[in-house]
């Protein structure tokens, strides 16, 4: 099943959800102990503004409410090579999405080395065949390796791969692991859902202890959920979409939890995409597996979503969009304009926001 949303119309531009952002405030590594970034605390009802620290997450939460987290796991998705038997030739590759078991979707650089039938080798031991082009230019990519030394294409990836930082992300990272929540499980992301990179295991065992209920849902996220909005109004933009499902076990977690008055809780725009993706008009949360492309922008009627863990997006993004359609985007703005003037931290390093 794939899921596109019904498009609402809206005078709303792209520009409108620009804002001024320091350089200096683009986080470029994590915060030294996870849960201890800063927290901006939104209050829809009352439009209190809050400076915490993530760690103070726990007494916003109360025991019958439900944590969706996203435990899809990033992959070392990036990996350098050459055209075959021209190593002067370089090649970056970024595997997108698996198509089947040694098939990928790939953003090739450049790509003018990358035509039907062209072959790449990467590492010495990887090696790739063109054998599709596709929208916007990327490459439908079939790779072959010793499958008797490698027991599929993750395992080869953890030799000649590096993880897929962010471009705006200039500095090394010593610790794969940073990149990666504690909660991983599923690999196939091709960027971390990052709003789940400040918990820690001890402060996830302390919300379990105060009686929320955890329930995990998986969205691969890929280049589509980052890609800039080029369209000058916003309900012109096509998103990509991305495999996503929620299990039984989760649906039913979800489902219990909002009959009894609790809320649902989404941690990052990933889970949230995927939460709203299956409810039906109801709220309800179905077993469900298969692709989206829902965009979600001001407008938008939330359909099963309560609250919203989420980091600082870049100006002009469908992520800002979508934050901005959980409350008013003016609000949402002058957040932003607040957190610029306070210092806080950016992007997929930075701190947090929750809006409740």
């Amino acid at each position: 099943m794939t899921i596109i949303n019904d498009k609402k119309h809206t005078d709303l531009k792209t520009s409108d959800f620009y804002y001024d952002l320091p350089e200096e405030l683009i986080a470029q590594h994590p915060a030294e102990k996870r849960d201890h970034s800063r927290l901006m605390v939104l209050h829809r009802d009352s439009g209190e503004v809050e400076h915490k620290h993530f760690y103070d997450i726990i007494d916003y939460l109360r025991p019958d409410d439900v944590l969706v987290i996203n435990d899809s796991k990033v992959i070392p998705a990036r990996i350098y090579g050459h055209a075959e038997g021209r190593e002067e030739a370089a090649l970056e590759l970024l595997l997108l999405r698996q198509r089947d078991l040694d098939t990928w979707e790939c953003l090739v650089k450049p790509g003018k080395r990358a035509r039907i039938g062209s072959r790449s080798v990467f590492g010495g031991i990887l090696f790739g065949e063109v054998v599709d082009i596709v929208e916007e230019g990327n490459r439908i990519i079939k790779f072959t390796y010793d499958k008797e030394k490698y027991a599929n294409i993750y395992d080869i990836l953890s030799v000649v791969g590096m993880m897929p930082l962010p471009p705006y992300i200039t500095e090394q990272l010593g610790d794969n692991s940073r990149y990666q929540t504690v909660y991983a499980r599923e690999e196939g992301s091709a960027a971390a859902p990052t709003a789940g990179l400040h918990f820690t295991p001890e402060l996830l065992q302390k919300i379990r202890d105060k009686g929320v209920a955890i329930a995990p849902v998986m969205l691969h996220v890929g280049l589509g959920t980052f890609r800039p909005v080029k369209a000058e109004r916003i309900d012109e933009h096509i998103m990509h979409t991305e495999y996503f499902s929620v299990s039984k076990e989760s649906a039913d977690i979800i489902n219990e939890r909002k009959a009894r008055g609790g809320r649902l809780i989404c941690v990052g725009t990933t889970s949230c995409r995927t939460i709203e993706s299956v409810a039906d008009e109801d709220g309800h949360i179905p077993e469900m597996c298969g692709d989206t492309g829902i965009f979600i922008y001001p407008g938008y009627k939330f359909k099963a979503v309560d609250a919203l863990i989420t980091n600082f997006h870049l100006p002009e993004s469908t992520l800002l969009m979508l934050v901005s359609a959980l409350y008013d985007k003016e609000k949402i703005m002058e957040a932003y304009g607040t957190a610029v003037k306070e210092k806080y931290r950016f992007f997929s390093f930075g701190d947090a926001m929750l809006i409740v």
